[in-house]
């Protein structure tokens, strides 16, 4: 995995974690990631006050407001930098959490990292809400331009339909 691979990910770990108040286990993404730094998911899914605190730190991203809910992620769960190497597969990298702390804490000290790095301006992600009427999800755009609009092609479709239809609407 390459390390700006590893970053952009914890980015889509505060996406979910924010659009669904958990992390889903049998997830391709989060099953990875917590098989490779020895992390349990909590009972039930359960995070506590975390997604509230990450979706508030996500929407003071994109409305650019102060990064209030990331200074409080860095106080409640302050990152544990260290380099990590994979026992030598990967090459030196930062990671925020040990391996094996218990999930709450290892997704709250990366999420803070991340989140904090955006703050900052790192230009490796660009957060989003998604332009759908009603959805409000919000998504990590890693496209060349930076100009996605929306959270998933559902909502894109469904709009760019709705549009048609009122447009044909129009003309009759």
């Amino acid at each position: 995995m390459q390390y700006g691979d590893y970053i952009e990910n914890a980015t889509r770990l505060a996406v979910e974690l924010a659009n669904t108040g958990t992390l889903d286990q049998h997830g391709e993404l989060v099953a990875a990631f917590f098989a490779e730094h020895e992390v349990t998911p909590p009972a039930g899914g359960d995070y506590g006050e975390l997604p509230d605190l990450v979706r508030a730190a996500l929407a003071q991203s994109v409305d650019g407001a102060a990064p209030e809910a990331v200074h409080r992620l860095l106080r409640d769960y302050p990152p544990e930098m260290h380099l990590s190497d994979h026992d030598g597969l990967d090459g030196w990298h930062i990671h925020f959490s040990r391996n094996g702390t218990p999930a709450k804490r290892w997704v709250g000290q990366l999420i803070a990292a991340k989140l904090a790095l955006v703050a900052a301006g790192d230009p490796a992600v660009t957060l989003g809400r998604c332009a759908a009427t009603g959805c409000g999800n919000y998504f990590a755009d890693q496209s060349r331009n930076r100009t996605r609009r929306f959270c998933s092609n559902a909502c894109a479709s469904r709009t760019t339909v709705a549009a048609h239809r009122a447009r044909a609407a129009k003309k009759s």
